[in-house]
């Protein structure tokens, strides 16, 4: 066996033992473009746990749908989820605009902070579901190394979306991100409100090369952009 195999078996243990799971073949792309490069493998890491942040109401809404559209690529065979919450302000119909069926999603409302931690852990030991989605805003390390370990062994995809945390503690989830708004755009500069822009930053990931995308999201799907020339005041769009 040549070393550069050996180093690559090795590599993938590690990677397998920090939660960061072997995809088979058809698992390799779930099509978010250019952020899956970030990750190790250039793999979105499923069956494990990933982190998101929002510090306002406009940011967590964008934040929701930003889960939306990974939500949509992971769900694309028909799969289920379950989104805890204290606070819901997701509206199920408009989940369709993400390619998600609102049937497929189990809605649970809790009021304690502990019941919201406690629905999340039993809901990730069920390796049926896709995804889970839990709203909460403090969590101790502890509480989300427990979290990975359940999402390591149900395979289940796990996303916790912390709304105005009073500390952003170090947690065990794979990765880390943060999501703002950004000013809508239309098509030649025309008048009125455009498509969603939001600016995604990868702030840590486990083995892997954080990194910010400005995006669009569309009837067309996930489309990448970059910032607006002073001098003409465009876009330059690609899609993903």
């Amino acid at each position: 066996m040549e070393r550069r195999e050996i180093i690559e078996q090795l590599q993938q243990k590690i990677l397998t033992i920090q939660g960061n799971q072997k995809q088979t073949d058809e698992q390799l792309n779930i099509g978010l473009g250019q952020m899956e490069s970030a990750f190790p493998g250039k793999i979105f890491p499923r069956g494990a746990l990933h982190e998101l942040i929002s510090f306002s109401s406009e940011d967590a809404s964008c934040t929701n749908g930003f889960i939306s559209v990974v939500l949509g690529k992971l769900m694309q065979e028909k799969g289920c989820c379950i989104w805890i919450s204290n606070k819901r302000k997701i509206f199920p119909p408009a989940l369709k605009m993400f390619g998600i069926d609102p049937e497929h999603i189990v809605f649970v409302d809790t009021w304690k902070t502990k019941d919201i931690l406690w629905t999340i852990e039993e809901a990730m030991k069920c390796d049926a579901l896709t995804a889970v989605v839990g709203e909460i805003d403090e969590l101790s390390f502890n509480d989300s190394r427990r979290l990975q370990l359940v999402a390591e062994k149900s395979k289940v995809t796990g996303f916790l979306h912390r709304q105005h945390p009073k500390t952003i503690n170090a947690l065990a989830c794979v990765s880390r991100w943060k999501v703002t708004t950004l000013k809508s755009s239309l098509p030649g500069e025309m008048p009125g409100v455009g498509f969603p822009n939001w600016e995604i930053e990868l702030l840590k990931v486990k083995n892997g090369n954080p990194d910010k995308w400005q995006i669009q999201w569309s009837s067309q799907g996930l489309k990448y952009i970059t910032q607006p020339k002073e001098s003409t005041g465009t876009y330059k769009i690609k899609i993903a």
